[in-house]
């Protein structure tokens, strides 16, 4: 299904002609929703725990999953009391055209965001970043040395010819499965070999000591709080896949559960990274923590597991790639074509929409080098909207008549929350912007 569609049709028009599956079981959708969840995200999360602390930003990390779980709750059970199976269907019927098209856009926006900060994060790990001055060599420019061909602008063309072009040309989200599952593979080993970086360091007193609350030594700082805040948001939203996964199962309580062990999985993860990633670092982290795997750790096994480490998630993420590339194509088609043939059988369509996408992202990616404040709109913006405020929306819409006091509170709560530091958090980057101070 297209997670914008309000319609009942496959993710990518075409495919429903196909025969039957077997619904697939919980520990499926634990896996495409975790798989979902954890992409670039996990990169910026110990930048947070620098600006929030560790204790601020567990409690963060805890809320916004709780959250999250809440909203999916809602999705869910309104769109089984109604006669769409899709976000954007169920928007249109608690607030009619105007509802579906909000939720596409803001689909659109934060796809095409994640697959920018996809291709910044591939280009900083390949050919390095230049932050603030700072000096950060890619793993090509450690290993040949500095030379045209490994130049961010031209090892980020040839991924996109040789690596991503082959994987988003497929028509079909199941010609993928294979990849996702070692794109979910090397996720893990970027974690588990940075836990044990970070542990070994800890035995040996090589590491920084973490600190447990912020500083608030000015009013900036405290503003700067709310700026860490959508960076939290935007890890954790995955809402736009959630109708895809969870209308392939039998029974909606399924995907409740199956959400419910994500948010724990993936809470423990980001915590986990942000919390060994900020031990190792300090106040050295970057936006984006590989960058900061490239320092010298003063032993061949060493930087050995660095390379590892960045390699591991730069192939992680282009294998990911191709998975939001799907669900942005057929939105943005959906919406400057609805009235056009099924996209799987118009190549020239087809071809078009693709090579016009990977284009922009790769120019997007070339201009902007840090990922930081890509995170901060996007969470400020489309992601808290499709995470939190259209859930919360439509609870307190209730189309359907049935809405509880609790959900109407929670649905309230919710939207308040995320319009305030939403809106912190967009004047405290316009503040930083004006003035110069950016973090």
């Amino acid at each position: 299904m297209s997670p914008a569609a309000g319609v009942k049709e496959p993710l990518l028009p075409g495919s429903s002609k196909s025969a039957p599956a077997k619904p697939p079981s919980v520990s499926g959708a634990v896996f495409n929703v975790s798989t979902s969840i954890i992409g670039a995200g996990i990169m910026s999360i110990p930048a947070t725990i620098k600006v929030l602390g560790v204790v601020p930003a567990f409690v963060m990390i805890v809320v916004i999953a709780w959250l999250a779980d809440i909203s999916v709750e809602f999705l869910m059970r309104y769109t089984h009391a109604g006669d769409t199976t899709t976000y954007a269907g169920v928007m249109r019927e608690s607030f009619g055209r105007v509802g579906s098209i909000l939720v596409q856009i803001c689909v659109m926006i934060t796809n095409l965001g994640c697959l920018i900060i996809y291709l910044i994060i591939i280009g900083d790990v390949l050919s390095g970043n230049h932050p603030e001055g700072s000096v950060h060599l890619g793993v090509l420019q450690q290993w040949f040395g500095i030379h045209w061909w490994n130049t961010r602008a031209f090892a980020l063309l040839l991924t996109l010819i040789f690596v991503l072009l082959p994987l988003v040309v497929f028509k079909r989200v199941e010609s993928l499965r294979y990849s996702s599952a070692i794109s979910v593979f090397l996720a893990v080993v970027f974690v588990g070999i940075s836990s044990v970086m970070a542990i070994m360091a800890l035995l040996e007193g090589k590491t920084n000591s973490p600190r447990m609350v912020p500083e608030l030594d000015n009013k900036a700082a405290f503003f700067d709080l709310f700026t860490a805040v959508p960076v939290i948001v935007t890890a954790f939203t995955f809402h736009f896949n959630v109708h895809p996964i969870g209308f392939e199962m039998d029974k909606p309580s399924d995907m409740i559960s199956a959400v419910r062990v994500s948010m724990v999985l993936c809470a423990a993860i980001y915590f986990t990274i942000g919390l060994f990633g900020y031990l190792l670092f300090g106040d050295s982290i970057m936006a984006d923590i590989l960058v900061n795997f490239d320092q010298n750790s003063g032993s061949t096994i060493g930087s050995l597991l660095n390379d590892i480490v960045r390699l591991s998630y730069a192939l992680h993420l282009m294998l990911v790639f191709p998975l939001l590339n799907f669900s942005l194509r057929a939105n943005i088609d959906e919406f400057l074509f609805p009235n056009k043939t099924l996209l799987a059988k118009d190549n020239t369509r087809f071809w078009s929409l693709t090579l016009v996408i990977l284009a922009f992202c790769y120019l997007a990616a070339i201009a902007i080098p840090n990922i930081w404040y890509f995170f901060q709109f996007m969470g400020s913006t489309s992601a808290v909207s499709l995470a939190f405020i259209f859930p919360g929306a439509i609870a307190l819409r209730d189309a359907w008549g049935i809405s509880t006091a609790r959900d109407r509170i929670l649905a309230a709560v919710m939207i308040v929350l995320a319009v305030v530091t939403s809106t912190i958090a967009i004047s405290s980057n316009i503040y930083s912007l004006i003035t110069g101070n950016q973090s």
